[in-house]
């Protein structure tokens, strides 16, 4: 476990997520936001820009033996045991993870707030022609059983327009301007980390992204004054978020609706 990189808000970790988690004092912790390995690395093929490429991320994300389930689920052990009472997660997935995940908050007592859907505007295409085009991830946001998590109800419904914001988000999957510095294969858009951010987080919280790849969450916290703590397993990745970090007063900002 190594410290890369601290400001007054942002803070990279190189190590594993678990064993971060496992190294934090109980309750220490007011939210979780993070994007796991879905574990779909398996040698097939997908579409970008048009042209056939391989589906494997890196070897982090290859099953090779792996317990799926008991990775998610001992993950999701340390978190509920480092959140504070009033605490929350805010956690990505897709039809391959989020059934795994959202058993495993039953089984663990937890309670889903709510099950956001990230709708993107520029989903790749289908390869196969034998199924719908895959264009949608889904955000579990859930709580301990009697907690009181924090919701910026006013400040959701004023970014909507003065109407009640719902829970399905639409943006374009990425814009080049976060891919400046090196690209991640699994990057989530700016605009989105802000308001996952926006929603359950307040300046005097201590955020935690123990998958936080090439720094999105943490340049989000930067922007909106927050403190995050970033862990990643792989280097080349904190050295983006490290770059991004130095100048996230260059980051542009996609549209969401």
């Amino acid at each position: 476990m190594k410290k890369i990189y601290s400001d007054n808000l942002s803070t990279l970790i190189h190590g594993d997520a678990i064993e971060y988690l496992r190294s934090l004092p109980d309750k220490s912790v007011d939210i979780v936001m993070t994007d796991p390995p879905y574990f779909l690395s398996n040698g097939g093929f997908s579409n970008r820009g048009g042209k056939r490429v391989s589906v494997n991320k890196g070897d982090w994300d290859k099953p090779k033996g792996t317990d799926v389930v008991g990775f998610y689920e001992e993950f999701l052990r340390q978190v509920k045991r480092v959140l504070t009472d009033d605490g929350a997660i805010m956690i990505f997935g897709n039809l391959h993870s989020i059934f795994i995940i959202g058993y495993l908050f039953r089984k663990l007592d937890f309670k889903i707030i709510n099950n956001i859907i990230w709708q993107k505007a520029n989903p790749a295409p289908n390869l196969s022609r034998r199924m719908f085009t895959h264009s949608t991830e889904m955000i579990i946001w859930a709580k301990k059983p009697q907690g009181k998590h924090v919701f910026n109800y006013d400040l959701m419904r004023q970014i909507n327009g003065g109407k009640q914001m719902k829970d399905v988000w639409r943006t374009p999957v990425i814009n080049r301007s976060e891919r400046r510095f090196g690209k991640h294969p699994t990057q989530k858009p700016l605009a989105l980390m802000l308001r996952m951010l926006q929603a359950c987080a307040t300046t005097r919280s201590k955020v935690i992204d123990p998958f936080v790849g090439s720094g999105t969450t943490v340049v989000a916290g930067k922007l909106l004054g927050i403190k995050v703590i970033g862990v990643d397993q792989q280097a080349e990745y904190l050295e983006i978020a490290k770059q991004r970090l130095a100048d996230y007063q260059n980051e542009k900002i996609g549209n969401i609706k």
